[in-house]
């Protein structure tokens, strides 16, 4: 049986007492040495010829801090960090990050993705989803507890493109129960929703948005409401009234609040007594690590809920850091490079993300620190609706370009790490540009529960004084 030890054979250049063990903590490299059966001695990592003080490819990397435990300073390290994160560990040590956001970041740069998928009880609180796509809300209202027992997912402008997404919602959502009806939400409405849980906790919707979207109207000059949107709007009134959910949810662009469709929805509702609160909100007020604003709507028959409470902005970098060793390398475009040397000009180098695709004038670029762009569905497709697999690049100080995987672009949209993707770039674009942050869901869902549970213990305890 082969035996092994650690042997740390040097700290980095800029020694323990420059870094301040106590402070900021500080990268260390090392080597393991191995006894093997046949009694030879081997050195890990394996290298040929001399082992190269700055090659990250030739040391183990370990991280080493100290902290007070009942007044005294103790020695703390992390071990077998991946060698991809070892520059942006140094790149976070000069741009002044604290201990314990390097020690976050080396959690999650090691952290192995699972899988596993959450349980959800018999007596989940049910949902009906329209306007479903791949199920980007629904993975939040899962990740909530609730179970979603009938989504209807179908376009008919894209009828190939739609049926793959509803294949990727059967996949990700069918061991809970879940049917996809892949049918236009006018055609479910016809059929008077044969088939559907009546009285569900949850009933939401998202109506196509093209023709209210702010690309839309810079195209057109103004937006065209259509009868399609309208006879959307109609279904899902009719929805309300046939279905009678306890909370009825609405996410769109913000410019469908103006809509007439919207407001046949509003007058639905108001008529039927259900409370409702509504407004445009920038998701990156709720850790969501990308700009994203859109109208939310939260109904309910006897509650008048609110909003789930804001929370501190999450940059780009924080958020898929710890992704980027694992992205394929790029380059930059000639106007990618123009933007760059611009920012650069008047300011320190830092983590950039710059567009790659669908830019008028130079490309939009976001330092670390601050949210990504809003993630567009039209970003992950060419002019014929194919696979685009170059749509944005990531820049880094030591010159390092990289290029935003599928896997990045999910983790920007708040998808949970047990949803997975389709492997073709438009298809698994086109659900995370299409879908609701999971992650804003997850908090939505959350929190009205929350006010739920809350409302129904004080009902409860009024009735029995």
């Amino acid at each position: 049986m082969a035996k092994s030890s650690s042997i740390h054979e040097k700290f980095l250049e800029d020694d323990s007492k420059a870094l301040n063990l106590q402070g900021r903590g500080c990268l260390y490299q090392y080597t393991e040495t191995k006894k093997l059966l046949d009694g030879s001695i081997v050195v890990y990592p394996r290298v040929i010829g001399e082992r190269d003080p700055n090659n990250p490819k030739h040391w183990r990397w370990g991280f080493n801090w100290e902290q007070k435990v009942n007044g005294v300073w103790k020695g703390r390290s992390i071990g077998s960090i991946p060698n991809g994160a070892i520059s942006m560990i140094r790149e976070m040590q000069l741009q002044g990050a604290s201990r314990d956001e390097i020690i976050s970041f080396i959690k999650r740069a090691k952290a192995k993705k699972t899988n596993l998928k959450p349980k959800l009880p018999t007596h989940a609180p049910t949902a009906v989803v329209l306007f479903a796509g791949g199920g980007g809300l629904d993975a939040g209202m899962v990740d909530a507890g609730i179970r979603i027992e009938v989504a209807v997912e179908y376009d008919p402008t894209k009828p190939e493109l739609s049926r793959a997404i509803a294949q990727a919602h059967h996949h990700n959502f069918s061991e809970y129960g879940c049917k996809i009806i892949q049918l236009t939400v006018q055609e479910v409405a016809k059929e008077g929703f044969i088939g559907f849980p009546q009285r569900p906790d949850y009933l939401h919707a998202s109506p196509v948005c093209s023709n209210f979207s702010q690309a839309h109207t810079a195209k057109a000059g103004i937006g065209l409401e259509s009868p399609d949107d309208l006879t959307a709007a109609q279904a899902v009134a009719l929805a309300i009234q046939q279905l009678r959910p306890r909370v009825f949810t609405l996410e769109n662009v913000p410019r469908y609040q103006d809509s007439q469709s919207f407001a046949i929805i509003l007058f639905t509702l108001e008529s039927l007594g259900y409370k409702v609160n509504y407004s445009v909100v920038n998701m990156a007020d709720y850790a969501l690590p990308q700009a994203r604003k859109r109208l939310v709507l939260v109904a309910c028959e006897d509650l008048a809920l609110t909003l789930p409470p804001t929370s501190k902005k999450i940059g780009w970098y924080e958020a898929i850091g710890h992704l980027i060793a694992t992205m394929n390398d790029s380059y930059l475009l000639a106007k990618q490079k123009q933007a760059l040397e611009i920012f650069l000009a008047t300011n320190e180098p830092t983590p950039l993300l710059i567009e790659r695709v669908g830019v008028r004038g130079l490309p939009k670029l976001k330092p670390g620190a601050e949210p990504a762009n809003t993630i567009l569905r039209s970003q992950f497709t060419d002019h014929k609706g194919g696979n685009r697999n170059l749509f944005a690049d990531i820049w880094l100080p030591d010159g390092t370009v990289k290029s935003l995987s599928i896997e990045g672009a999910a983790a920007l949209q708040g998808f949970p790490p047990w949803y997975q993707l389709p492997k073709e770039a438009a298809v698994a674009g086109s659900i995370i540009g299409y879908s609701v942050p999971p992650s804003f869901a997850y908090q939505l869902f959350t929190d009205i529960q929350k006010q739920l549970r809350n409302h129904d213990l004080s009902r409860n305890l009024l009735h029995q004084s």
